[in-house]
């Protein structure tokens, strides 16, 4: 019998070696960026939010995001808020950012339309994001909650267009409190008594 040689064994080592990293840099990216959709609802209630004392009031339709910069859904609800501003700045929609208090990131080049607020009265009380808030010409919030329901977000299963078009047509909306399951991160940092 033959034995191996030592170019072999080390084929071999070093084939297992680069199997061991592939397979170790697949599990961290799972558990960093793939999250199981869970299908259990969220509520959203805006009962306590309100705009900054600077933008409250009568004034233009004010949209606000709330994110997070370490939650993955972000990902897929960049692209669609990108696409908001691009429909509806031209049609008088003010858009605003409330950032995750404690956490660190910046908005994408193509987000940076939104102007960023330091704190909105009331979003310690929000319970996931991505969200959003919709403000009426009268500073009446009119929606709060998701963009969307579901695994992903688009403008094919959005709230958020037909709410906007319902406020520019001067109907009124009511929707400060919403129930939906999605792609969500917890924005609450501190545990409810």
């Amino acid at each position: 019998m033959r034995s191996s040689s030592p170019k072999t064994l080390l084929s071999c080592l070093l084939v297992v070696a680069c199997i061991a990293a592939t397979f170790a840099a697949y599990r961290w990216y799972e558990t960093r960026y793939i999250r199981p959709f869970n299908p259990q609802a969220t509520v959203f209630s805006g009962e306590n939010l309100q705009l900054p004392v600077n933008l409250a009031g009568p004034g233009p339709i004010r949209l606000v995001h709330f994110w997070d910069p370490a939650c993955p859904c972000n990902a897929g609800n960049q692209q669609h808020l990108a696409e908001l501003i691009e429909r509806f700045v031209a049609q008088g929609v003010e858009f605003y950012a409330v950032q995750k208090p404690g956490s660190s990131g910046h908005l994408p080049p193509t987000l940076q339309a939104l102007q960023p607020l330091k704190e909105v009265p009331g979003a310690d009380q929000v319970p996931a994001v991505p969200a959003v808030g919709i403000w009426d010409k009268d500073g009446h919030l009119a929606y709060f909650g998701p963009y969307s329901e579901g695994a992903v977000c688009n403008s094919a299963n959005s709230f958020i267009e037909p709410v906007l078009e319902a406020l520019i047509a001067n109907r009124p909306v009511a929707a400060a409190g919403t129930l939906a399951s999605g792609c969500f991160c917890s924005w609450r940092t501190t545990t409810e008594p």
